[in-house]
């Protein structure tokens, strides 16, 4: 266990965007770490645990993680740059609240906890999940660049082979919580050549016959 001096906070935001299993991964991930974790679910972002992962989903994250807000509580600790943060990850991150992070309008714990990383030049990851894309939204992700952030779409990568979906969020969540740069072992792996990737091929299904 890691002496209570050394211990690391990151903040996890959950919200209302396709991908809710990110935030559920990236929760485990963290937890393995000996990170206390601190949790923000938007209320779109229940909603979407709920469809997509489980009713149950919600409840099991607050759980596991070392302390929970609720979005509306802007005078929770993470909304203070005086309180110690190793980095932040929306995970997924919806276009309302890119739209908000990159504009500094902080009306929620997920924007202000965003914003107060920005402005403390801490890690900022968002993994902002929409498609297709329109000039808005480009350049609220151009925006936050620009303040510091680090947009990460969750695109799958194909070179590992991933036979699941599973494996594809394990491998987006581990990828994110590295570009964190925490004092921690990586958590993917580092391409090494195409020597070292020996993994089965994808199963792919084989295009339908044309009809004569």
């Amino acid at each position: 266990m890691t002496p209570p001096s050394e211990q690391l906070n990151v903040v996890l935001a959950v919200t209302g965007a396709s991908g809710a299993a990110l935030g559920v991964a990236v929760l485990e991930q963290l937890a393995g770490l000996d990170v206390q974790v601190h949790l923000v679910v938007s209320d779109s972002g229940k909603r979407t645990l709920a469809h997509e992962v489980g009713t149950e989903a919600h409840g099991r994250m607050l759980i596991r993680a070392h302390r929970h807000y609720d979005n509306r509580n802007i005078g929770a600790a993470i909304a203070s740059g005086s309180f110690p943060v190793a980095g932040m990850i929306v995970a997924p991150c919806s276009m309302k609240s890119l739209a908000a992070i990159s504009t500094g309008v902080s009306d929620s714990l997920v924007s202000r906890a965003a914003d107060v990383q920005l402005k403390e030049r801490r890690r900022l990851v968002l993994m902002t999940r929409e498609t297709p894309l329109h000039l808005g939204h480009l350049r609220n992700m151009t925006a936050v660049t620009e303040m510091g952030a680090i947009v990460m779409p969750p695109v799958p990568a194909f070179y590992n082979r991933p036979q699941s979906v599973g494996d594809i969020v394990d491998h987006l969540s581990r990828r994110a919580i590295d570009l964190l740069g925490l004092p921690r072992p990586r958590l993917s792996h580092a391409w090494q050549g195409e020597s070292d990737w020996n993994h089965p091929k994808i199963a792919i299904g084989s295009a339908p016959k044309s009809k004569a």
